[in-house]
Formats: C-alpha cells, sequence, structure tokens
C-alpha cells in the first residue's frame, strides 16, 4: 500500500511578490549593454563604463535596489541593508535566498539564461548585503552573467509599448486598413469574379451558385458533378493592407550617456516597442536596427538588449548608406528611415574603409558626404524622419536641412518624449496609408 505524506505549505516571499513588475522596474539595467571597449576616460567627462551591467551579481544587485524602492521588503531587512540593523545573519541568509528564488524565477519563467555558471552551489549570493569580506559565492556570482531571452525582450517591448500608448490616453490599436480593395486571405468585404493575377481566396458558395445558374441542377441521385467554368470563380475582395518597411538607425556614439543623462537606453526601449506593435497589429511589417558610431552596422533585434555605447564618432552617412541598402531589397509599399541621434556628423568613410574624424564644429567634407547620402534615399523614395535629442542652434539647422532633403520630418525631442513621438508618427502613416 503507497503512502502520501503532506506536509503544511509554508507562504514564501516569493508568492507574494510580483515578477512582471520587478521586471518592469528592472528594463533600464536590462537593457545597459555597458561600455564598449571598458572602461574608457575622457578628459572633459570623466569615467565612463566602469559599472557591471552583465554578471549575476550585478543582476542580484539591482533586484535589491528594485525590491527596497518598490518597498517589498519587511522593515528589519531595510534596517539590515542600511547598516542599521544588529548584523543578524538569519536575516542576511533571508535576503540572499530570497534573491537566488528570485534569479531562479526569472529563469523558470523563461526571461533569462545563465552563461558560465561555475558547478556547485556558487551562483548562489551568501552574503547580499556586502557587509563583512566578499565570500566566494559572491565571487563566483560575478564570473555568471545573464542575457535576456526572445521572451524577456519581448516582454520588455510589450510593458514599453503599454505605457507608451498610456501615456498617449490610448488603450489600445487596432489594425488599420486603406480605402483600397485587394484580394486577400480575410473575408471582411464582398466578392468580385476572379481575374488572373488574384489570390485564389475563392469564395465557395459564390462559385456554386453561378455555375448552378448557369447550368443549373443535376438530377437528383446523379453523381454528375457541377461543371465549374472560369467565369463561375468567385473570389473574396478585402480591405487592402499596405505593408511598411522600417529601419531604425541608434546612435552609439560616446554623447549619448555623456552630459549625466542616459539617451541610449530610453531609444533601445522605443525600439523594443515598435517591434512588438509591429509584430502583434502589422505583422506584414518589417522592422530592422541599425547602430551608427565610428562605423555603421546592422544588428538582430535580439542582440538589441546588449547594443553598446562607446569612445565613438557620428558615422551618420554611413548609417544612412547600410539603412538605404536594407530597405532597397524590401518589397513593401511603403520605407522609411527613423533615425535616433544627439549629435551632429563628426565621421565619415573613406576608400579602403579608412576613417576620417573631426568633432570640431561642422566640417564641411563630413557634412556633404552626408547630405549626399540624404539626397540618395530621397531618390530612392525613402523619407528619413530624425529624432533629435538636442536643441543647439546648429544641429537644428542640421536636422532641418535633412528634413527638407529626404522630404521627411524633424523632431526635437528628450528621453522623455521620444517615445510618444516615434510611435505617434508610426501610426499616423500607417493609417493614411
Amino acid at each position: 500500500m503507497r503512502f502520501t505524506t503532506y506536509t503544511k505549505y509554508r507562504k514564501s516571499w516569493l508568492d507574494a511578490l510580483n515578477l512582471e513588475g520587478l521586471m518592469e522596474m528592472l528594463s533600464d539595467f536590462l537593457l545597459d549593454g555597458g561600455f564598449a571597449g571598458g572602461p574608457h576616460f575622457h578628459p572633459y567627462w570623466g569615467w565612463s563604463g566602469l559599472e557591471d551591467t552583465g554578471s549575476l551579481d550585478a543582476l542580484k544587485q539591482a533586484l535589491l535596489r528594485a525590491l527596497v524602492e518598490s518597498g517589498q521588503l519587511t522593515p528589519e531587512m531595510v534596517e539590515e541593508l542600511r547598516g542599521d540593523g544588529p548584523g543578524n545573519p538569519e536575516v542576511q541568509q533571508e535576503i540572499a535566498d530570497l534573491l537566488d528564488e528570485l534569479v531562479q524565477k526569472m529563469i523558470e519563467e523563461g526571461y533569462i539564461t545563465l552563461t558560465g555558471e561555475p558547478s556547485g552551489s556558487a551562483g548562489s549570493t551568501g552574503d547580499a548585503t556586502g557587509a563583512g569580506h566578499v565570500d566566494d559565492a559572491r565571487e563566483a556570482a560575478r564570473t555568471v552573467n545573464f542575457n535576456l531571452t526572445s521572451r524577456g525582450l519581448d516582454f520588455l517591448g510589450y510593458r514599453a509599448l503599454r505605457n507608451l500608448l498610456g501615456s498617449m490616453g490610448k488603450s489600445s490599436i487596432g489594425a488599420h486598413e486603406t480605402r483600397e480593395y485587394a484580394t486577400g486571405v480575410e473575408s471582411d468585404a464582398g466578392s468580385k469574379p476572379y481575374e488572373f493575377g488574384d489570390t485564389l481566396n475563392l469564395d465557395i458558395p459564390e462559385t456554386l451558385k453561378k455555375t448552378i445558374a448557369r447550368e443549373g441542377l443535376p438530377p437528383p441521385g446523379s453523381e454528375v458533378a457541377l461543371a465549374l467554368d472560369y467565369k463561375d470563380l468567385m473570389v473574396h475582395q478585402t480591405d487592402y493592407r499596405s505593408s511598411c518597411a522600417t529601419v531604425i538607425m541608434l546612435d552609439v556614439s560616446h554623447s549619448m550617456i555623456l552630459y549625466g543623462e542616459d539617451r541610449f537606453s530610453p531609444a533601445k526601449k522605443v525600439a523594443l516597442a515598435l517591434s512588438h506593435l509591429i509584430r502583434t497589429e502589422f505583422p506584414g511589417d518589417s522592422l530592422r536596427v541599425v547602430t551608427f558610431g565610428d562605423r555603421a552596422r546592422e544588428i538582430p533585434l535580439g542582440e538589441l538588449p546588449k547594443a553598446q555605447v562607446g569612445p565613438f564618432h557620428t558615422n551618420t552617412a554611413e548609417g544612412l548608406e547600410v539603412a538605404r541598402r536594407i530597405l532597397t531589397t524590401q518589397k513593401k509599399d511603403m520605407r522609411q528611415i527613423i533615425m535616433i541621434t544627439d549629435g551632429k556628423p563628426t565621421a565619415i568613410t573613406l576608400k579602403r574603409g579608412r576613417v576620417y574624424k573631426n568633432s570640431g564644429g561642422l566640417d564641411r567634407d563630413i557634412l556633404r558626404a552626408t547630405y549626399r547620402e540624404v539626397a540618395a534615399c530621397r531618390r530612392s523614395g525613402i523619407p528619413i524622419n530624425t529624432f533629435m535629442l538636442a536643441d543647439d542652434p546648429y544641429l537644428v539647422r542640421f536636422v532641418r536641412e535633412v528634413a527638407k532633403i529626404a522630404r521627411g520630418k524633424a523632431y526635437f525631442t528628450s528621453t522623455m518624449t521620444l517615445g510618444q513621438h516615434i510611435v505617434m508618427d508610426f501610426l499616423r502613416k500607417r493609417r493614411a496609408a
């Protein structure tokens, strides 16, 4: 005879915590890819890239800050963290266990994965307060890195989009149709006779009706099939939904994190929000990402969280060239470039891959090369919408000239309103299509 042993359920801290709320609070940390090339000293602005943004220990410290800020710790825990407590090892261990459980829950929910995990239980934190010596467990946690999964990335995109729509007073978005008709997959309009080139999305009842009207019904019990004729064919006529190919250009020059403000993480959030919007509401659209610093390159959306600002100049011309090459291969009704930057172009790529740089003022050669690429985008029918995160007079002149040449738009915004401007501009175009 088999016996089942029941034990009393002990409620854990994890049951009372809102993991999704913590993920949202951690969004800036999770999207901080660090500084390319490691610590860098600038003669005017000091050090950059000193922060640890990718290790398991850094994740736990970020979780701890989020728990404190959200008021989800007991007074005893808070006192212990502040150093005002009696140094109770049981409370310290309780905090460490909570952090370990949170990380494990994030893994089980599919938000993150760990790489470089050492054997044994070295991934656990030990003394989470940082009081006393740093033990072997915490040292080991610094050798373990975490990575966002596609599910974690999609969750951050969903939350970013929801927050943007909430700030604009909108609760949801619907699909946007045009005034034109076509033979698509969805049957939300009438039928029409089939013409060569139409999608063979047959309206079977209407097709049979035309055949019967032409030939009449076969005798009862007859096995003679209806003889369909080409002119009997009727297809569903649906609202034609246009498609749009978009390339987001993200400035990764040093200035995006200087002046005491992180402008790069909000730009990443906008890209994630737009990606989620396109995937869920406009599946026929496409979104690609190009980063531009000293050089420009396309990065997969999955690598966006790890994208890094570095000690780079701003090669706007090459960024536009890469974006234009991508868009010319896209067979879409509309194509556009969304450029997010905070400074003037300060670099161009010369023959044989050499990069000419000049950060002192508006260099004529660099401007000429940049405007030449802007004009090439216009000839290809690709508008450039520039979102400038600064408002210096010379930048205003530059951005307006780009908008004039490319027949695009210029927005002078801040990190607080960047997402609203971009999402509203995208939706406005989709409605007008």
